[in-house]
């Protein structure tokens, strides 16, 4: 049996009854090609189109073989040669008598469609050749397409034909959780170093999680180091199952609900070289999304697209390598069934991900293991749920982290830093944080600061305390290593406990940054993490800062590997090297062959920013007693746990503000929801209206912060128009309002692994027109955000999924059948929606959140047609650690059926005892109710023409039931 044909019985090993039964019928009117995506079509085999050229001279007495023939001879292409080539001197061998395998034939090659051809000669900056492809005994088809737009892939002239050696299974057996498996290969691939036996391990771990791990059984090799969960007893009703194909292996993982097909490895050849491993696999719909970091639209393209994963310094670019590196997609299934799932490959090392438009997307990885999960949601928001399951929940941010932080690169004092401060207080402007970039420093060296230039930093942060603000700054990981012996502890001090990393040689590798010549922590090691903790602390005796902003970590460096270069090694230049920025695995950063207690660099470079926020989080809990906040440039996954994450050095245009929602949404699916961009952008000079429009929209980030460079006009709002000013202040005082509603989002997430910022799609999975939309996007499940991402104009156009939603300011209503709307958008407004059937609480606000959240509630009911709704709020000190686990917190729901709203405490605590509910709006009363009572006590209310209800004077406690009511 060959790569692309149907699989036959004989050929597979059922795990239970439903992996036999048939495929679907296909339903009407769909193509018949695109129905059968998952498992091509039926091929003829390279034997039988032998065959068949033999026995040519039958073809004038057997009118259907040469029917059949014909069409084999119409595709191929002219050029091809219909013989079979010598093989090329140093080609693979196929293990047989003389050692050598002929090319692939001509009409085996043709039949491959276009969507379905896997590159076989991937590297980049090569002109690929008939000569070179056939030596990897390929096939070599130029593409009938036209060319693709620059810095994109197309159709590959040189792929795999059908019967490509690959693994086979020789041997099955069950386990306690599930089953392993021997694979064998008997042919060497054109990469070195094939491991030719590997174990193949199915571990059925919960209904609705696949764990596949491929590894060598005679050496280990390099595994992620972040804790996952360990399975101790099998599913006992998977909603998968999974059949293996014996020659050549490959793994089929279907929805046993409907068979979906949402794994199939059968469609191309795998490979394990000790540093190229490829694994590829067809995919259930053209709808992907997540495979983080990368600029792009929230749905990623299919068609020749090639995603290359390698934590890098580089101002968001689109076709590029980014900070973080995150290998997860989530999936919707096809046919607009709503059911999704997710695939994540637990991998570390430099890769590309390629996607195709089959639809298919190949894995090529160059280093680690295969080791992956397939999570079978069955909806989208359950996916990411069953991955943060694995990779771990975001942790429960502290209350200021939500409010707006104002930062820029280049205030130059402390005093010009404290004077924008006391601009924002004399303007009513909401601030709950300042920043400072890295000009605070003194020469640019960690856990210092200027003594001329910002010499009143102490009293600056006491002020803001004073205020109920918080002050954050800029650390780097580099440590300058040119200062006198003595005269800077943070290296002393490092070199003395062995922290930094090393060459192969054991001296300490030195790069450099903004200090100059800077040595690098290896975060790898618990003594690294107290030697952060040391120098944090020390700092923090001068300077009481409240959290860390760690930048330059996937790492930076302004040279390539170090200031002596690397050496020549297989680590420093891989046989296949992914698509990276600079080409080189050291480009700007440090040299891959580099030391750490770990592991080399190789391996540990893009989890540098993870661990990193790892020792920050420990150290500031630890430092403080309170909850840590640190954002963080570089992540991976987990960092959710330990970090957030602002979406880099972007730029004062209007593109960058619309893919920052992409970013944002993106990021919420991995698992950080506490993200944002730069507010009127980072470089290059912001104009008036592009600012304003952004600040209504980062009002909507969950991490809210304006930053801009050095060299630029100051971007804060007191630097703009009155009018300008006036609208930036109201979006900023809209979101103070909102913050019980965020807090609870964020406990949602910190609990359940929900999304905070949320694709619309997540919330209506079944509208298919949901999938690409990314010009709005929803917080939880009930409140739209339409901003205006255009310069210029006074309205917005809006897609409003079938339903009732609500204008969230009159409460005006619109009912619609899934249609997009043009809505109203004046300079200072940005449009926001409430979801049918929803209860959100919200506050009068102030200028910081210290002195928002004591103040009364005003909730918000939007009514569904039968008139019901539902909502909670989660309340807490704000900032003590773990205060779920130990019981120190509020848990109200509130419901609204038949003209009766109720409050129930599900979790009492005092914190709640000083909020109280003053007043309660319902969207949607359809008769204007002629009594109103409260805890069955008359109250007074006002009724609308737009249906509006409105209770006021109410002065309930929070912490006790209530009932609001009305006839």
């Amino acid at each position: 049996m060959v790569s692309y044909k149907r699989l036959s019985p004989e050929d597979v090993q059922f795990t239970n009854a439903v992996a036999s039964e048939e495929a679907p019928v296909r339903e009407e009117g769909k193509d018949p090609e695109e129905t059968d995506r998952p498992l091509l079509p039926r091929r003829p085999s390279c034997s039988a189109t032998t065959a068949l050229i033999s026995l040519g001279s039958l073809l004038l007495l057997v009118c259907g073989l040469w029917l059949l023939v014909t069409i084999f001879w119409l595709q191929a292409p002219s050029n091809s040669v219909p013989h079979r080539a010598p093989p090329p001197r140093g080609s693979p061998g196929t293990g047989g008598g003389d050692g050598s395998r002929a090319l692939p034939e001509p009409q085996a090659c043709g039949v491959v469609p276009e969507a379905w051809r896997f590159d076989c000669y991937p590297e980049r900056g090569v002109v690929v050749t008939r000569e070179l492809c056939e030596a990897r005994n390929c096939c070599f088809i130029p593409a009938s397409s036209s060319p693709p737009a620059p810095g994109r892939n197309g159709v590959p002239w040189c792929f795999y034909p059908p019967g490509f050696p690959s693994y086979s299974l020789v041997s099955v057996n069950a386990t306690d959780l599930g089953q392993t498996g021997t694979l064998v290969k008997m042919v060497k691939t054109y990469y070195p170093k094939d491991i030719l036996t590997l174990q193949l391990e199915l571990l059925y771990e919960t209904d609705n999680r696949l764990r596949v791990r491929i590894t060598d059984p005679s050496e280990s090799r390099f595994e992620v180091p972040i804790a996952v969960p360990k399975a101790t007893e099998k599913a006992s009703n998977p909603a998968y199952s999974v059949e293996l194909s014996n020659e050549p292996f490959g793994i089929i993982v279907k929805r046993t609900s409907t068979g979906a097909v949402l794994l199939n490895t059968t469609v191309a050849p795998l490979f394990y070289c000790d540093q190229f491993l490829q694994l590829s696999s067809s995919l259930s719909s053209q709808y992907i999304y997540g495979l983080g970091e990368h600029r792009s639209s929230f749905l990623h393209d299919i068609h020749w697209n090639t995603l290359t994963m390698w934590a890098r310094d580089v101002a968001p670019t689109e076709l590029t390598n980014l900070y973080g590196v995150h290998p997860f997609y989530l999936a919707m299934d096809e046919g607009g069934t709503g059911t999704a799932h997710g695939f994540f490959l637990l991998n570390s090392n430099a890769m590309d991900v390629v996607l195709q438009p089959g639809p298919a997307i190949t894995w090529r990885t160059i280093g680690g293991i295969l080791d992956f999960y397939v999570f079978l949601g069955p909806d989208p928001a359950s996916v990411i749920g069953q991955y943060l399951e694995v990779v771990g929940y975001p942790a429960m941010p502290v209350y200021w982290a939500l409010g707006y932080h104002l930062c820029r690169w280049g205030y130059g004092s402390s005093n010009a830093t404290w004077d924008v401060v006391k601009n924002m207080r004399n303007y009513g402007i909401p601030q709950d944080v300042q920043w400072n970039d890295i000009d605070y420093m003194d020469r640019s060296l960690d856990f210092t600061f200027d003594p001329t230039a910002f010499s009143t930093l102490p009293d600056m942060v006491k002020d803001l305390h004073s205020h109920g603000q918080r002050y954050v700054m800029m650390l780097d990981p580099g440590i300058s290593s040119v200062q006198p012996e003595g005269g800077y502890w943070p290296y002393d001090e490092g070199l003395r406990r062995g922290v930094f990393i090393n060459h192969t040689d054991g001296s300490t590798l030195i790069g450099k940054v903004w200090p100059g010549l800077t040595a690098f922590p290896d975060f790898s090691d618990d003594v690294t993490h107290e030697w952060w903790y040391d120098n944090l602390k020390r700092f923090h005796d001068k300077v009481p800062f409240d959290g860390l902003w760690i930048d330059m970590n996937e790492p930076s460096s302004f040279v390539d590997g170090s200031t002596v270069g690397c050496p020549d090694t297989e680590l420093e230049n891989p046989p296949y090297t992914p698509g990276i920025l600079g080409g080189l695995l050291r480009a700007k950063t440090l040299c891959a062959s580099a030391v750490q207690k770990t592991s080399s660099h190789y391996n540990m470079h893009s989890l540098y920013g993870l661990l990193e926020a790892k020792a920050s989080a420990r150290a500031l809990k630890r430092m403080l007693g309170k909850r840590a906040f640190v954002i963080s440039r570089s992540t991976f996954p987990s960092q959710g746990q330990y970090s957030g994450h602002w979406l880099g050095d972007n730029r004062s245009h209007w593109k960058d503000m619309y893919t920052s929602i992409a970013g944002m949404l993106t990021f919420n699916l991995l698992g950080v929801p506490l993200v944002g961009a730069d507010i009127c952008g980072f470089s290059e000079q912001t104009e008036e209206e592009l600012c304003v429009r952004w600040t209504q929209l980062g009002a909507f980030y969950p991490f809210t912060r304006n930053h801009n460079s050095i060299d630029q006009k100051p971007q804060d709002p007191p630097a703009f128009s009155p009018r300008a000013r006036s609208a930036m202040k109201q979006s900023l005082l809209l979101r103070s309002s909102l913050f019980p509603l965020l807090y609870t989002l964020f406990h949602r997430a910190h609990t359940h692994g929900h999304t905070v910022a949320r694709p619309l799609l997540f919330e209506f999975p079944k509208d298919v027109r949901t999938y690409g939309i990314d010009r709005q996007f929803l917080w939880g499940k009930s409140l739209m955000v339409t901003p205006v991402l255009d310069p210029g104009v006074d309205y917005v156009v809006g897609y409003f999924p079938q339903g009732l939603w609500y204008d969230y300011y009159t409460g005006d209503s619109i009912r619609s059948k899934g249609e997009e709307l043009r809505l109203k958008a004046p300079l200072d407004h940005i449009n926001l929606h409430l979801r049918e059937g929803a209860v959100i609480p919200t506050q009068r606000p102030n200028t910081t959140l210290f002195v928002s959240s004591g103040q009364p509630l005003h909730l918000v009911s939007s009514l569904s047609e039968d008139g019901s709704a539902g909502g909670e709020l989660f309340w807490d000190d704000g900032e003590s650690i773990d205060t779920l686990e130990t019981d120190q917190y509020a848990h109200v729901v509130f419901t609204v059926v038949k003209n009766t709203m109720t409050s129930e405490v599900l979790h009492d605590h005092v914190e709640a005892s000083y909020i109280t509910v003053e007043t309660a709006s319902f969207y949607g009363v359809k008769v204007e109710p002629t009594r109103v009572t409260v805890n069955s006590h008359d109250a007074a209310f006002t009724y609308r023409a737009n249906q509006v209800l409105t209770v006021t004077d109410l002065g309930l406690n929070l912490s006790q039931n209530f009932t609001i009511s009305w006839i």
